[in-house]
């Protein structure tokens, strides 16, 4: 017979609970501006900006900066390492920043994916190594919840069995770590949308992915009150030649999530996953509007699809910055209006709202 030896006292779970409800408080998501810079050089390429560290610091300066329209909007910001120790123009460090505007501050922790030996091209992700110690500084200089991405992908042999329990694992492994320091654990088990299948085949995939994670959160005595969830959205894959509806695709996920995500959990915070700005809010909406019986908040965690008008309209150039703040301003109000299913979309579709933001393989 298993027995519980709480490694959690009803103060840290208070703590965790508390950090969780706030980022997915009614109305609000989570910017996710935690590229690695390796990631914004492939960004920055396409407005023709030099990756470099002040430049990186701008950018996101003009995002965190962006005036009172957004804090309804924003209830968490992921930053990757480096930009948690930036400081803005008047040399305020961004964590505080963000922390005087309501936001909580979030960090990604994973070291990125690596080969899963004795699988069809599959991985895991790597950064449990010396993970203990990273939340326990983090914690100190100001995060209060983390970030880890596992990627498992849909093709005729995948994904395995193999990848899917160690990628469970990994990822409860990670939670159970961030909350020992205090820190909500963002638990990202992200399929891609590469490939041709169907709706059904992403549904069923997903369905096996989330069983299986809980499964491993249990195991691993992580406290799921004090944890989010960041999944992909139920699509057909990017080549398929069949399109759904933002309904079809509402149903599918909130019927996936219903199946396998407990009610104990306080927020899914979606990832966009390559889609436009518009189909990531649109779909958002639709599942604020599904007709099934909904426990969790469903928000949005979103990257490109909350940055990619954004970045354009910014294009590098310093003169741009308000025009920049504006596209964000707008993207953060629409997908703030999604997660309370009361968008309604106007048609001005901002810079880039309905380009694709598919990447094949992606990986940041």
């Amino acid at each position: 017979m298993p027995h519980a030896y709480p490694f959690l006292t009803p103060e840290q779970k208070k703590e965790l609970s508390d950090i969780a409800q706030r980022i997915v408080a009614p109305g609000k998501g989570i910017l996710a501006a935690d590229e690695s810079t390796g990631s914004v050089a492939k960004r920055f390429q396409s407005i023709n900006a030099e990756n470099t560290e002040e430049n990186r610091r701008l950018y996101r300066q003009l995002l965190f900066t962006a005036d009172d329209r957004v804090k309804p909007c924003i209830g968490g910001v992921i930053l990757f390492h480096e930009t948690l120790y930036q400081k803005t123009d008047d040399g305020k460090v961004f964590s505080d920043y963000l922390k005087e505007r309501g936001m909580v501050v979030g960090i990604k922790v994973d070291k990125g994916v690596v080969p899963l030996a004795g699988t069809n091209g599959e991985t895991t992700t790597q950064g449990l190594d010396g993970l203990y110690e990273r939340c326990a500084q983090y914690k100190k200089d100001g995060a209060d919840f983390a970030k880890w991405r596992c990627v498992l992908k849909i093709t005729p042999t995948t994904p395995s069995r193999l990848a899917i329990i160690e990628n469970a694992n990994v990822l409860a492994r990670y939670a159970s770590i961030c909350q020992m320091h205090g820190i909500v654990p963002i638990v990202e088990p992200e399929i891609l949308p590469d490939g041709d299948h169907d709706l059904k085949r992403c549904q069923y995939v997903t369905e096996k992915v989330l069983a299986a994670v809980y499964k491993a959160l249990s195991d691993h005595h992580v406290y799921l009150e004090g944890t989010l969830l960041k999944p992909n959205m139920v699509t057909a894959g990017h080549a398929c030649s069949q399109k759904n509806t933002p309904q079809e695709i509402a149903m599918a996920t909130v019927t996936a999530l219903r199946r396998t995500v407990p009610p104990a959990v306080p927020g899914v915070t979606f990832l966009s996953g390559g889609q436009s700005e518009e189909e990531a809010t649109l779909n958002l909406n639709a599942m604020n509007q599904c007709p099934l019986h909904r426990p969790w908040a469903l928000t949005f965690s979103y990257g490109r699809a909350l940055q990619a008008s954004a970045l354009k309209a910014w294009g590098g150039k310093k003169e741009n910055g308000k025009a920049c703040q504006e596209e964000f301003i707008k993207r953060a109000l629409n997908n703030s209006q999604a997660c309370v299913g009361k968008y309604v979309s106007s048609g001005d579709k901002g810079a880039a709202a309905g380009e694709s933001l598919f990447v094949a393989n992606h990986a940041y």
